[in-house]
């Protein structure tokens, strides 16, 4: 009875606080609502554009280029390493707090980072197109000679986190380097770019679980690799929608573009193997009640996105692709509520077999 009661409360206090979080999140993220109109200063109302427009006219252009007026990439990188990080929790305990800021300041570097080589490639096109005409390094408030310094300063950033965490952990971490340079040139050679940037924006999956412990523990960290992998598809699908009729006549290719009519199907496909690897990722784990009380919401969430999805109407896009922070934030207040309910459980030799010799000792 009292169990009953308890995750009666619980879905209720979630659903309140998704509800909470995700009109906080469409205010904080504003600048997305109209994507196809040319971005003014009036335009933008959130608290982040408001710090920007604010912020030094010399500094202003940097801070654009680095969309930290838009948190809502920084948040999709920061949530897969927060599952990780959650998922290594001895159990009973909540996430490492210092661990989870340190992969947060890393996110917001290497987001930053990762948007200034993407304009870097993607300066011609850019200028072509309505929504990203006015950016930085289109307009010439930046060079690309100071784009290159000030990319060099962020991947030094960038670098100085990573070593903060162990050895294996230094060299998972900089295998994605490949994937973080190569991912803007993916449009043009392939019509499966969100791929590409599933799996570069997911690595903190791994990563997060070997900076606690010095390996990847694979039953539990490739599920929800997978899981977050299927997940960008799904969300960056749907932003690519808001630029298909830019992307067909620059000849710029997209799983929207691929998909087209079919998108609900293909992203229905995903959503299933999404929630099928959070499912397993918990089991291996020995997860509790909570976590797959958040996978249920989670998968009611994307249900819901994909079934209301106009993929034709660039504002809908928009606040569809904004949402999905709040499927990161559900999916750690998940994993975090099951570690805290879950017994430890005496180690088993057989483990070992079925973790990845990232230990160099």
């Amino acid at each position: 009875m009292l169990s009953k009661l308890i995750t009666r409360n619980y879905i209720r206090y979630t659903r309140i606080f998704e509800s909470k979080l995700q009109n906080s999140l469409s205010a904080f993220n504003s600048s997305y609502t109209n994507p196809t109109f040319k971005e003014t200063p009036s335009d933008n109302k959130s608290l982040t554009a408001k710090l920007v427009n604010n912020s030094p006219k010399t500094v202003q252009p940097y801070l654009k280029l680095v969309r930290f007026d838009r948190p809502i990439g920084t948040l999709l990188l920061f949530w897969p390493c927060s599952w990780s990080i959650a998922s290594a929790a001895v159990p009973g305990s909540i996430p490492d707090l210092s661990m989870l800021a340190l992969f947060a300041t890393g996110a917001l570097v290497m987001r930053g980072a990762g948007c200034t080589i993407n304009d870097m490639w993607d300066k011609d096109i850019d200028g072509k197109v309505a929504r990203t005409k006015d950016r930085p390094l289109v307009n010439g408030d930046i060079s690309m000679k100071q784009a290159f310094v000030f990319l060099a300063g962020q991947l030094s950033v960038g670098l100085a986190i990573l070593l903060q965490l162990n050895w294996p952990s230094v060299f998972l971490g900089a295998s994605s380097l490949a994937l973080v340079v190569t991912y803007p040139l993916m449009k043009r050679v392939t019509y499966w770019p969100q791929l590409v940037l599933g799996l570069t924006f997911n690595w903190g999956a791994l990563l997060g679980y070997s900076a606690i412990h010095g390996y990847v523990d694979v039953p539990i960290c490739v599920p929800l690799y997978l899981a977050g992998v299927c997940w960008t598809i799904i969300y960056d699908t749907i932003y690519a929608h808001q630029d298909k009729s830019d992307d067909l006549r620059l000849g710029i290719k997209s799983t929207a573009l691929k998909f087209n009519d079919y998108t609900k199907i293909w992203l229905s496909g995903f959503a299933s193997t999404m929630i099928g690897s959070l499912i397993l990722s918990g089991i291996m784990n020995s997860q509790t009640w909570p976590y797959y009380t958040a996978v249920s919401l989670v998968s009611l969430h994307i249900a819901n996105q994909i079934i209301s999805l106009k993929v034709n109407d660039a504002s809908d896009c928009s606040r569809k692709f904004v949402s999905n922070s709040t499927v990161g934030f559900i999916i750690f207040c998940g994993i975090t509520l099951g570690i805290l309910l879950k017994k430890e459980k005496p180690k088993e030799n057989k483990e070992k077999k079925y973790l990845l010799p990232l230990n160099l000792q």
